[in-house]
């Protein structure tokens, strides 16, 4: 990946993150088979294909082998045979990361954990599941609906994604403004660390002793530990929900709108919004009722007793005309909700029509800057003759500009993944973060080095070294070694001092 900071694609570690190891693939599959059954080991090239990349594939790397355990036991095993034998190894689940973290090693083992797909328990009393790693994010709330209840993080590959994963990247979804991402959903998790032990981290109730090392763990992509169990939270479904769809004119009038909704008070239960791109290509793919001479869309949810959503959804619309909405709708009906939401979460495979090949990014930053990011990333759009849309949780900042490019096109991957990268410098820069809900991963490292000062980086590789002496978890991922950041030339610091330091960090 060349970009303006690196000089070497992120998908190549850099020396310092290569873990050598002399151990034959016969022998670890000799020690693996003490416990797994043979059909629980892959090594074949052509069996080892399906899993050479994770949602991000415009990276590919064939595994050295796969492993696909039924029991915790068994993960167990294979994280001891691993550490005992120098094995470096990376956890995965559903592969439907963006950012290149379950990218396999060719010399180390891929840890499928597909297979651990049981829902434990669903306790409605306490209002909790305990659920394997494996099942499927809408599977929970699918299993709580009987008793009233649902999951609230709901990312848009729900039907897809698994729990395990969404807890490695701590995963968000449309209605993360008001039911917070998973780190605010999860009570306990149980992980296997690289020596095969089995480790309770949480607890069923509001707070535990000690250390939160539940949200050290809760995004840390694979680094500290294999997760193997989780309890959640559960939610009684609102008595009301409404949807409000704005459009408008001007994508300037729609920012301005939503930071006017917050700065009154009111909490949707989720805040999203789409340019005049991707509402033509949501609406053209699914056929949501998304108006198509609008340059911008809000789509606002209020849910709870109906007075209260009654009175909110006025608000809300009072405040979208203040801010000269031309077209108002409001949706009751579940149908009706259910289909302007579709389009929302449809919008990554619908932009995959308009172009041969997208590139999704993923920054965070504070909502009072979404008219100015914007702009920007409007003005680089234009710069590199490369077409961006825009989908976004814009309730709390989180952008998911895609940049569409063709691959086929010599040096267009590069020049996509160049526009991508001053996109996050933008976010930065305006006080944010270069990543909101994906997870850093392969994708993002090199700008780690633009966030993050050696002081910091050192912290992260001390906490990385108690939990992963070896460093054989998901190694070269997520957070970059000094000497990479040292080489690029890319720390975001002079003399020690962050730009904007006045801003605060997320």
């Amino acid at each position: 990946m060349m970009t303006t900071y690196c000089a070497t694609p992120p998908m190549q570690p850099h020396p310092s993150e290569h873990k050598h190891h002399a151990t034959p693939r016969e022998e670890l599959i000799k020690r693996l088979r003490e416990q797994l059954p043979a059909s629980a080991i892959i090594s074949e090239v052509e069996a080892l294909m399906p899993f050479e990349c994770d949602g991000l594939s415009a990276y590919k790397n064939p595994p050295w082998l796969v492993v696909l355990p039924d029991t915790v036991e068994q993960v167990q095993h294979c994280l001891r045979c691993c550490y005992e034998l120098n094995v470096p190894i990376v956890a995965r689940g559903a592969g439907t990361g963006l950012a290149g973290g379950a990218l396999p090693l060719s010399n180390g083992v891929l840890l499928s954990l597909t297979k651990l797909n049981r829902i434990l328990a669903v306790n409605p009393d306490s209002r909790l599941a305990i659920v394997q790693p494996g099942v499927r994010n809408i599977a929970i709330s699918q299993a709580a609906a009987a008793f009233g209840l649902y999951y609230a993080p709901d990312p848009s590959s729900q039907i897809a994604c698994t729990i395990g994963g969404n807890i490695a990247e701590n995963a968000g979804g449309v209605h993360c403004l008001k039911y917070g991402l998973t780190t605010h959903n999860v009570l306990s998790v149980k992980i296997v660390t690289i020596t095969g032990e089995l480790v309770e981290l949480g607890s069923q109730g509001l707070d535990g002793p000690g250390y939160d090392l539940l949200a050290v763990v809760i995004g840390s992509e694979g680094l500290l530990g294999v997760v193997v169990e989780a309890t959640v939270k559960l939610l009684p479904k609102p008595e009301h929900v409404c949807t409000l769809m704005a459009a408008f004119k001007r994508l300037e009038n729609a920012a301005q709108a939503v930071s006017a909704i917050i700065a009154s008070g009111l909490i949707p239960a989720g805040l999203e919004m789409m340019d005049k791109a991707s509402i033509k290509a949501a609406e053209a793919f699914i056929h949501a009722g998304y108006p198509d001479d609008a340059e911008a869309l809000l789509l606002c949810e209020f849910d709870g007793n109906h007075a209260q959503v009654v009175t909110e959804t006025e608000a809300a619309m009072h405040i979208v005309t203040e801010n000269q909405a031309f077209s108002i709708h409001i949706a009751e009906a579940e149908a009706e909700r259910k289909q302007l939401w579709a389009g929302r979460k449809s919008a990554f495979p619908a932009i995959g029509r308009l172009s041969p090949d997208y590139y999704c990014m993923d920054g965070t930053i504070p909502r009072r800057h979404l008219a100015q990011v914007l702009q920007g990333i409007a003005e680089l759009s234009a710069q590199y003759g490369l077409a961006v849309a825009n989908v976004f949780h814009a309730g709390d900042g989180n952008l998911h500009p895609l940049i569409l490019y063709n691959a086929d096109v010599p040096g267009e991957l590069a020049k996509a993944e160049q526009l991508g990268s001053d996109i996050l410098r933008l976010s930065i820069d305006a006080g944010g973060t270069i990543s909101g809900e994906h997870g850093v991963g392969i994708e993002k490292i090199n700008q780690m080095c633009l966030q993050f000062s050696h002081a910091e980086l050192e912290q992260f590789h001390a906490l990385k070294q108690v939990f992963d002496a070896k460093g054989l978890l998901n190694p070269g991922k997520a957070v970059p070694s000094l000497a990479r950041c040292a080489e690029f030339g890319a720390m975001h610091v002079h003399q020690g001092r962050l730009k904007f330091q006045e801003l605060p960090r997320f």
